[in-house]
């Protein structure tokens, strides 16, 4: 297994400006590099809540910022649980709250886990016991058009017929080998970077485990938190999540106000949040060259008013 590289680990440091007493929020903790990170910029004496569904995340952060147990929080919970989480710590509002959106590096490289499409393993993809399902499940029950609706939502495969097509002749599948091969002979793709097998692989992951309901979940959760100047930091990894996350920064960030003598919004506020980026941070070349995987990371930033 490789070493964990955090993306945008500067940037997220930059973003969220830890201080000294403060209160933060990891809510994708993986291997605890974000959190190691802000719990050195808050010594002496600020905290952070961890969270993360991941078991095996969870193990590997503990030893990561053993050196900061007494100040380090950590629960086995997903992100959409964040309000309850602060409840149990007592916590009215928190200072910065950093979500690194999607699978993480080492989920990918454990081919047990079935996230990657350059390793043999079994169709899992789920990230905690707690999922619904597992993307062989998926793979072997859902019917030829629900299977090229998903893929094609969730993947934005052009070839997700053809795919879905494929799959349910090919039927059953049981490990990621097998699901590649199918892909593969369904949609070639010669010359184009991409591998084929990627989007459906996205969009399995993304069904598994609901990933794009929850961050709609817990966008409006995480402003709750926030205390007045207070931030939060949110990286993505693919359009579709990345759309969620600026539509509803941009609309949290704008005025509602009704017009003379008209009555659009039942309720009417002012802007509750600032955006600090108009653009998405990406990672630099330097960045990307370290880690491929930075490539296609975005970083929105937004401030509480």
């Amino acid at each position: 297994m490789s070493a964990h590289i955090p993306v945008l680990y500067k940037e997220i440091i930059h973003a969220l400006q830890p201080q000294s007493g403060g209160r933060y929020v990891d809510g994708t903790l993986g291997a605890g590099g974000h959190a190691r990170g802000i719990l050195e910029a808050c010594s002496p004496d600020g905290h952070l809540l961890g969270l993360d569904v991941d078991p095996q995340a969870l193990a590997l952060s503990r030893e990561t910022l053993a050196p900061y147990e007494e100040r380090a929080h950590l629960v086995q919970a997903s992100y959409i649980t964040i309000t309850k989480q602060l409840a149990a710590l007592k916590w009215d509002f928190v200072d910065g709250i950093v979500l690194d959106l999607g699978a993480s590096s080492m989920q990918f490289d454990n081919a047990e886990r079935g996230f990657s499409f350059m390793q043999d393993g079994p169709l899992d993809m789920r990230f905690g016991s707690n999922a619904f399902q597992s993307a062989e499940d998926i793979v072997n029950t859902y019917d030829e058009r629900d299977l090229a609706d998903l893929i094609f939502r969730y993947g934005e495969d052009r070839d997700a017929r053809r795919i879905a097509k494929a799959i349910v002749m090919s039927r059953p599948l049981r490990t990621t080998r097998e699901l590649v091969a199918v892909i593969e002979k369904a949609s070639p793709r010669r010359g184009d970077r991409t591998h084929p097998a990627t989007q459906t692989f996205q969009a399995l992951r993304i069904a598994v485990n609901e990933e794009l309901s929850s961050v709609e979940s817990v966008l409006p959760q995480a402003v709750a938190a926030l205390r007045s100047g207070g931030r939060c930091a949110v990286i993505s990894f693919h359009s579709l999540e990345d759309r969620i996350v600026k539509d509803y920064f941009r609309e949290q960030s704008k005025d509602i106000v009704n017009p003379p003598y008209e009555r659009i919004y039942e309720v009417e506020r002012k802007a509750v949040v600032e955006i600090i980026n108009k653009k998405p941070i990406v990672a630099s070349d330097e960045e990307v060259k370290d880690n491929p995987r930075a490539r296609s990371a975005k970083l929105r930033v937004i401030e509480k008013l």
